[in-house]
């Protein structure tokens, strides 16, 4: 008799355990900018950072824009602190806010942007948060510059506007591109690089019509 009350005890402590597990994995994360995964399959994680607007929680019905940032070579790691030596993460982490999310993700040690899982971690947090669809931007410097003309190529359905940063892409891509307004800076003095690549993929978007 004893001994079926101490299972059953331990049943009912094993069940709030895992109710509270539950409840701490389904808390919001807080507004401002925070650490996150995307998990991988089969195993590996995607670290980024997410920033939500101060309002974000008071507005529930409200869809807020999103940037999604992608960091140049230096920053390539697996520490997100790096990721704030730049741009809107440093930004962000020195106080200033923004009325939008903003998504910056962190690159591998010597890995390149791959298309197809920044589409990924796009979709999941579209899935995951209040997001405008109509209103998806697109930016990053240097390698990250590479990565955002590449990504609007393949896919431009998803951005409402880019703003590629001393980077480059394929010219022949330009087609695809004509109906997103781009923003393109590029320093002339740039020896790491060249601003000609950057120019050309201009000038292939003005002769697509873009």
């Amino acid at each position: 008799m004893r001994l079926r009350f101490f299972l059953a005890a331990a049943e009912i402590c094993l069940f709030l355990l895992a109710c509270a597990g539950l409840s701490a994995l389904r808390e919001p994360p807080p507004v401002g900018q925070t650490p996150h995964r995307l998990h991988r399959f089969p195993a590996r994680d995607f670290q980024y950072l997410l920033y939500l607007p101060q309002d974000y929680y008071q507005n529930p019905n409200r869809q807020y824009p999103l940037m999604l940032f992608l960091h140049g070579a230096g920053e390539r790691g697996d520490t997100l602190d790096m990721l704030k030596k730049h741009g809107p993460p440093k930004l962000a982490a020195a106080g200033k806010e923004f009325p939008f999310l903003i998504v910056s993700p962190q690159c591998r040690e010597n890995a390149r942007w791959k298309t197809e899982l920044l589409k990924r971690l796009l979709d999941d947090v579209m899935r995951r948060y209040r997001v405008a669809r109509s209103r998806i931007y697109l930016t990053g410097l240097s390698m990250g510059g590479f990565g955002t003309w590449n990504l609007a190529a393949a896919y431009p359905e998803y951005f409402a506007a880019m703003i590629p940063i001393c980077g480059s892409g394929d010219p022949d891509t330009a087609g695809r591109l004509i109906d997103i307004p781009v923003w393109a800076f590029h320093g002339a003095k740039d020896q790491v690089v060249p601003v000609e690549g950057q120019q050309r993929m201009v000038d292939a978007l003005r002769q697509a019509g873009g």
